[in-house]
């Protein structure tokens, strides 16, 4: 018997998208162009009070849920066939107390949001490393950026977070409150509850930062990741960097000379004092000879929206990731040669370097786990549909297994749809154990089940 979803309008401020209204198929579109779902439904939050009418209508009914907040998970986890969505992104508030260095901030912001507020006050919280990111989902992974060797993840900085559990209720989640649910939240995903507002920790960064990219030619990059690898680890904790194999894309800073081929960029970011970044970055400002040196002062905000135009909305996506004990000689070997044969010009192969408080954090902390890794590498394969036909996942997958010897687990933010033992990698057996109790608390019929799933305990 069909779903009458009138009744769940009735019941809501926000707009229910059926698949007969006008703009439903641009609705339903999440980042990822790979992923097609075609909700029942989608309902488009108003607030806190539609995201409990939705959970309780779809409970009521039968339906799969699904929660969509920024929408760029790779794995399209913000949609689904045949259930309802919950649209949260007309939850766009943000409140900034610079006194108390505090944020309180509504699930459907991105971090381009966030930080336009935040940095009006010379402040911010680890977020992503593109402004597009929604801050929900990230948050709830873990949730690492640009400052995150100085100031740890997004979920380190989280103080309370409004929940809408699998029964409907709201509740404010914080370490007093509910100490062991507030672990969980911390990097176990959307599986406990849709989130609706966040509160963060605060801290000065900004509004000018010493940051830019080191952009050197494919002959020179085998000797500088070396360098890089061995560097990364001993940097000052205001010091981040992420290497980058890509193809050079015809827009500045790349130089026209170096418009189409295979090259290496060192993003390089310095939060602490502008006169000590030259001497804390040396170890890596010395490597090779760039074709390009933009490392200098910018605004926070135009670092953090560098990428954006390089992962638009729209384009196919398929990610491989894992976090690593370090890149050996071999490794880099490997990775420097896919660098010169991506199936497409629009993907790169990132390598984030760790450390810093991000490791010195107690590994139980929160469920957000690997914290003792070296680095991260994230294989970005990107095409659109006018790319000619190649097998672009065999590609990605082929590079993948040849780097998983080094592998110590994966980031659940970056996983695709990647089965049971891959979500059990980015956790570790303590953690999954803990994290299946809570589940069995707090959603014992897996209820939230549209994400990287961490079943009920029996």
């Amino acid at each position: 018997m069909p779903v009458d979803f009138s009744r769940l309008q009735s019941r809501s401020r926000g707009r229910v998208v059926l698949p007969d209204s006008p703009d439903y198929d641009g609705v339903r579109q999440v980042w990822n162009a790979s992923i097609q779902r075609h909700p029942a439904a989608i309902l488009q939050c108003a607030g806190a009070a539609d995201v409990r009418e939705g959970v309780r209508f779809a409970a009521e009914q039968g339906l799969t849920l699904a929660v969509r907040a920024g929408g760029h998970n790779v794995a399209g986890l913000g949609t689904c066939d045949d259930g309802l969505v919950l649209d949260l992104r007309a939850l766009q508030g943000v409140r900034i107390d610079p006194a108390a260095k505090r944020a309180r901030v509504q699930a459907g912001v991105t971090w381009g949001v966030f930080d336009h507020e935040a940095q009006a006050f010379g402040l911010a919280t680890p977020g992503g490393v593109m402004s597009t990111t929604g801050i929900a989902g990230f948050t709830l992974g873990g949730g690492f950026g640009w400052i995150s060797r100085r100031h740890g993840t997004a979920s380190d900085n989280l103080r309370s977070v409004d929940i809408v559990t699998a029964s409907g209720d709201a509740r404010t989640v914080d370490a007093e409150s509910d100490p062991e649910l507030f672990w969980g939240l911390r990097g176990g995903g959307g599986n406990f509850g849709v989130a609706t507002s966040f509160e963060y920790a605060l801290h000065d960064v900004g509004p000018e930062v010493i940051a830019g990219p080191l952009i050197y030619p494919i002959d020179q990059a085998h000797d500088v990741l070396s360098g890089w690898a061995a560097a990364i680890g001993g940097l000052r904790d205001e010091a981040m960097s992420v290497a980058v194999l890509r193809t050079a894309p015809p827009d500045p800073p790349f130089p026209e000379h170096l418009w189409g081929q295979p090259v290496l960029s060192l993003s390089l970011m310095w939060i602490g004092a502008p006169k000590d970044a030259e001497s804390a970055l040396a170890p890596l400002r010395s490597l090779g000879r760039p074709a390009v040196d933009a490392f200098g002062p910018k605004p926070y905000t135009a670092f953090q929206k560098a990428q954006d135009r390089y992962w638009a909305p729209g384009a196919e996506n398929y990610w491989k990731a894992d976090y690593l004990t370090g890149l050996d000689d071999a490794a880099v070997g490997t990775l420097v040669e896919a660098g010169k044969s991506f199936t497409s010009p629009a993907s790169d192969i990132k390598i984030v370097g760790f450390g810093g408080v991000l490791a010195r954090t107690p590994e139980d902390f929160s469920a957000y786990g690997n914290r003792s890794a070296a680095a991260l590498v994230n294989i970005n394969t990107r095409w659109n549909a006018s790319t000619p036909i190649v097998d672009h996942v065999g590609w990605t997958r082929d590079l993948w297994d040849q780097l998983h010897r080094l592998a110590t687990g994966v980031y659940v933010n970056f996983l695709g749809q990647e089965g049971a033992n891959r979500v059990f990698e980015a956790y570790g057996a303590e953690k999954f154990r803990r994290l299946t109790a809570l589940k069995a608390t707090w959603d014992p019929e897996n209820f939230f089940h549209v994400n990287q799933n961490i079943p009920p305990r029996p």
